[in-house]
């Protein structure tokens, strides 16, 4: 098993711990784990050994959120995160840890910044006129569905799939660039932790065999993780509770300030 202290290990299980919070509440939060388990285990071996948690924790997420998936995004998403891990794949074969976690602070902050500027686009195109004389009332709005059809959004899908199969594959940062397509794709929570937990999970099983492949996962990881497995379960069942009190607006703001502080660990550490 590796060698680690106490201490070490207490902050591995809190990271486990939020493993399992991050995908039952707030999407994009486990960037803390993956700079926790970076700090204290080699960089390139922590990935190996934070995949199994996220397959436990993806597991207890589609337990609970399975029915509210939207699988025409989840199909279209595929093909491109599939070239992205192979991409990944082959990008760290030759790079070394610097480079790593370089590559994905950048990207996680590129995107973020991305989404604020989406965001703040789109309040200002929707903010309403001041009404000249009273209206007659108006029915309830009824939420948009997801903007996953047309030629913009089939790109956008492309291209976030590419960068989220990149990153998950080298660090198993692909959740804040997900995180971010769905709220930019118009997600609500339900609907955004539902289609996340089911691509992950698939996601994640995938790339076992890639990173068995790079020796990235061996008999000392595994051992690690069925230690540490017994603290991702009370983290998502934390998370499960947590999630109704977190309204959407909220929400969002957290899973984007996780990936700014993901990307800001990567580059100044």
């Amino acid at each position: 098993m590796y060698t680690v202290t106490l201490w070490e290990f207490a902050a591995l299980a809190a990271a486990a711990i939020l493993v399992g919070f991050s995908k039952t509440a707030v999407s994009g939060a486990n960037t803390v784990s993956l700079a926790i388990f970076a700090a204290v285990l080699p960089a390139r071996e922590s990935t190996g050994v934070l995949l199994p948690l996220l397959i436990v924790g993806d597991v207890l997420a589609v337990r609970t959120y399975r029915r509210h998936a939207h699988w025409g995004t989840l199909w279209r998403l595929f093909p491109a995160v599939a070239a992205g891990v192979v991409v990944g794949t082959v990008f760290l074969l030759w790079a070394g840890d610097a480079a790593v976690r370089t590559s994905i602070g950048a990207i996680l902050l590129l995107m973020a910044g991305v989404t604020l500027w989406r965001r703040r686009t789109a309040a200002r195109a929707e903010t309403p006129a001041v009404p000249t004389a009273p209206t007659a009332p108006t029915a309830p709005v009824v939420p948009a569905a997801p903007d996953t059809d047309g030629a913009g959004a089939r790109l956008k899908a492309g291209s976030y799939g590419v960068l989220g199969g990149f990153t998950t594959m080298v660090a198993n940062a692909g959740g804040p660039v997900m995180s971010l397509y769905l709220l930019s794709a118009g997600f609500r929570k339900l609907g955004f932790l539902g289609t996340s937990a089911w691509f992950f999970l698939i996601v994640n099983v995938a790339k076992v065999p890639f990173s068995v492949g790079l020796g990235l996962i061996d008999g000392r990881s595994l051992l690690l993780d069925a230690l540490l497995a017994l603290f991702v379960v009370p983290g998502a069942f934390i998370g499960k509770a947590c999630v109704d009190r977190i309204n959407q607006k909220l929400f969002e703001r957290l899973v984007i300030a996780a990936t700014v502080l993901g990307g800001l660990q990567l580059l100044l550490r």
